[in-house]
């Protein structure tokens, strides 16, 4: 093998890229073979060009365009490239937090999917112990237990514009409940203007809700209309234990059953409500 001398083929073996590539890089003026046969338009590389070709590589694992990386190969200030190395590294940033807020999310969901096999599904009263959690809520114009299911989709409207207002990641839309205050519960008042959803305790919202943890009587259901008349089961079955109401009703939309376009939402909800004993 002649290292001042090498086919295409055998400097893609060696630099462990394809033969198309160099092509590409080629075509783009990134990297010009050294020699061309004028004859039979072999192109013949030498071994000192692979710097340039890891060089490339680097660039483009790094996340940057072939139009990026030819003007940077064309600029040979060191600082210049450092600087722009360095938005790079922030878009990347940006990106992988993005990423991961919706890898968290998509955990939340499969996890929520694994609850949905468990809990029990005939509106039976069960206790369940919740650790520690945390929620962001939104205060509406309307109040849940005062409207249809038309109303309820106007109040997800409303949650999602004030993330978009905050600009808080949609991503985070997801998990969505709906709360009664201690003070309403305990009177027996179903109120209900604010809608939740579940964060990371070191979530980067600000003014996030610690729910502490707890024991909770619940009931899951899939039925939207039923939902007053089963927290009112909840209420009387804490009366009759003797039980006594520890904190907020929280209803957490478990998860979104598929729906065909003319359809309404359909929810497996479970209403839960922390109790002392």
């Amino acid at each position: 093998m002649d290292l001042q001398r090498l086919t295409i083929g055998q400097m893609a073996q060696l630099t462990h890229i394809s033969e198309q590539t160099l092509r590409l890089y080629d075509r783009e003026g990134l990297l010009k073979a050294q020699k061309v046969d004028p004859e039979s338009g072999y192109r013949y590389y030498h071994i000192l060009q692979s710097a340039r070709i890891d060089l490339i590589q680097n660039m483009k694992m790094y996340g940057l365009t072939l139009k990026q990386i030819k003007d940077m190969l064309e600029n040979e200030d060191a600082d210049a490239i450092r600087k722009k190395l360095e938005v790079q590294e922030e878009e990347l940033e940006s990106r992988l937090q993005q990423l991961t807020r919706v890898r968290n999310t998509l955990k939340r969901v499969l996890d929520n999917y694994k609850k949905y096999e468990v809990l029990p599904k005939n509106g039976q009263i069960f206790l369940e112990y919740q650790p520690q959690r945390w929620i962001y809520s939104c205060r509406c114009n309307q109040d849940f237990f005062e409207q249809d299911e038309t109303g309820y989709e106007y109040m997800l409207r409303q949650l999602k514009q004030h993330l978009v207002s905050h600009d808080i990641p949609l991503s985070f839309f997801c998990n969505i409940g709906t709360i009664v205050r201690k003070g309403s519960l305990e009177s027996r008042k179903l109120s209900s203007n604010e809608v939740f959803l579940f964060v990371d305790e070191h979530s980067e919202i600000g003014d996030c809700e610690r729910i502490p943890a707890a024991t909770y009587v619940c009931m899951c259901f899939s039925d939207f209309t039923k939902e007053a008349e089963n927290a009112g089961k909840l209420l009387d079955y804490i009366d009759k234990m003797g039980y006594r109401i520890a904190g907020d009703y929280l209803c957490e939309a478990i998860i979104d059953f598929p729906v065909l376009e003319e359809e309404k939402r359909r929810i497996f909800s479970k209403i839960q409500i922390p109790v002392v004993f």
